[in-house]
């Protein structure tokens, strides 16, 4: 495990997720009737879970609004949802006033050139393996995995080695 990616990991309190590509596949997938769906990855949900169970606070930042993105993100407990917001950034700003964090307290999870100035702002920045090259080569890391391919659990699993709880989080289930 790269050192520099765990010090980096080591003050997070939030950790911030898009969507497509990130959480999903990036593909978008339209029904006859103009309604969508997407497929999210267990594995990613359940390192979702045991992040927000070690005591960090999730958000999901999203260019897009689907009703389904709103019922996942209920489902794992996520507890800040921005979707239709299409400068991130800002929403960035906006949630850490609310929060009282600094940028160094964050971690961000992303894939394509939206999601690259606050990947680039926060403490920890990374992008799935599947991510555009312009975009991975200034995260701070990538991860093994591509979007919806468990690529949030490994990002998530990485801040909670950082913060010494993933050995009790895989514990509690033996």
């Amino acid at each position: 495990m790269n050192s520099e990616l765990l010090q980096r990991a080591k003050p997070i309190k939030l950790a911030i997720f898009d969507v497509d590509g990130v959480l999903t596949d990036g593909k978008l997938y339209f029904l006859v009737d103009g309604s969508e769906f997407k497929t999210f990855n267990t594995l990613d949900g359940h390192g979702i879970k045991m992040l927000i169970n070690s005591g960090v606070r999730t958000a999901i930042i999203s260019g897009r609004k689907t009703p389904v993105v709103e019922r996942r993100a209920q489902n794992l407990g996520i507890q800040h949802l921005y979707q239709g917001r299409e400068d991130k950034l800002v929403v960035l700003d906006e949630l850490l006033g609310e929060l009282g964090l600094s940028y160094e307290q964050v971690a961000y999870l992303g894939d394509d050139l939206p999601d690259l100035p606050v990947i680039r702002r926060v403490g920890l920045g990374m992008a799935v393996a599947s991510a555009d090259d312009f975009v991975r080569q200034h995260a701070h890391g990538v991860t093994a995995a591509r979007g919806g391919e468990g690529a949030a659990r490994e990002f998530c699993e990485l801040i909670m080695r950082a913060q010494g709880s993933l050995d009790a989080a895989q514990a509690a289930y033996l």
